[in-house]
């Protein structure tokens, strides 16, 4: 039996995570994908399957602002800009989705960057 790659497992935990996650209208779903140089997220409404908006180390004005996109300042500057999208939208409660990747590091520098431009867990 060959074994599974770090990948797979993220995505069974992913699974479990995702079987009692779900977004609303109210509170819509903020998923997060991590690549070694690059992180982004999305606030998705499940019950449409439609995604509100999306933050990424890819768009133009973080990439000015960070040299790197696979660290921990990136991460909190993702975060950031999500949540000034999401109160633009009128949005101030989130359910965090991290994916199936532990809550360290990128992760959780990008969430206490969503926090800190008010944004409620």
């Amino acid at each position: 039996m060959s074994k599974k790659s770090r990948n797979d497992m993220r995505v069974s935990r992913h699974g479990r995570v995702r079987k009692n996650l779900s977004g609303t209208p109210g509170k819509p779903r903020l998923c997060v994908y991590r690549s070694l140089k690059n992180i982004s997220v999305q606030l998705i409404d499940d019950t449409e399957g439609k995604t509100l908006t999306a933050a990424s180390t890819l768009d133009k004005d973080i990439k000015a602002q960070a040299v790197y996109g696979g660290n921990k300042g990136a991460a909190k500057l993702v975060g950031e800009k999500v949540a000034k999208a999401a109160l633009g939208l009128g949005i101030e409660e989130i359910a965090f989705d991290r994916g199936g990747f532990l809550y360290h590091g990128r992760v959780k520098e990008l969430a206490d960057g969503a926090r800190e431009a008010g944004l409620k867990f």
